[in-house]
């Protein structure tokens, strides 16, 4: 197999595994098994997909602290919600942040997260569709969550505790697929929530 032929079949490997993702029905357990078995190529297969939700995220959340929050960006607490291998909180570091926690169901991704050292901690096993009981209301400035409001990860229903944790004035930005508006009310593909009476979302 010439090096063409390689760099197709790793293509193809990765959309597989991308598409194979979105078909687990948010079910905790198969999730969980899937990205331990994933976690070790996960950023060179999204790499190869072209993956840029990370880095617009983070650009979001910058604009956001630049425009509505007093202070400094390495005052900003941050909650990477669903922080996979890392991928946000090393584009949230490259813009000024510094105060960083991260959560995954998968231990192994978290693992992949820490090894990044731009977290102060990453805690790895907990699942956002349910409560986050070992985190306090009112704990984070932002909230981001890239890339898991897709199919067959998380509910819709999750964005409550993402704003249960968030601190009132604070933000709760989020992405989805396009997919996702057909079976569920979330319409935006990026999403920002201030935490106040009432919500507002911009989209990109």
């Amino acid at each position: 197999m010439n090096t063409l032929d390689q760099k197709a079949a790793l293509e193809h490997a990765a959309r597989k595994r991308i598409k194979d993702s979105h078909t687990l029905d948010g079910d905790a357990g198969r999730l969980g098994h899937f990205y331990r078995e994933w976690a070790s190529s996960y950023d060179l297969d999204v790499g190869h997909d072209g993956y840029c939700g990370p880095m617009i995220v983070a650009e979001l959340a910058a604009a956001i602290q630049t425009a509505y929050l007093a202070k400094q960006r390495t005052a900003i607490a941050i909650l990477d919600a669903g922080c996979g291998t890392g991928l946000v909180g090393v584009e949230l570091e490259r813009l000024g942040f510094g105060l960083i926690d991260g959560i995954d169901l998968s231990e192994e991704m978290a693992e992949q997260a820490r090894q990044t050292r731009v977290y102060r901690q990453v805690r790895g096993g907990v699942d956002i569709n349910g409560p986050v009981l070992d985190y306090s209301s009112a704990s984070y400035d932002l909230t981001v969550c890239c890339g898991v409001f897709t199919l067959g990860h998380v509910r819709p229903n999750a964005l409550r505790e993402l704003a249960r944790v968030t601190r009132p004035n604070g933000f709760v930005i989020t992405s989805t697929r396009k997919s996702m508006r057909r079976p569920h009310p979330l319409k935006m593909r990026c999403g920002v929530y201030r935490m106040q009476t009432s919500l507002f979302r911009h989209s990109v």
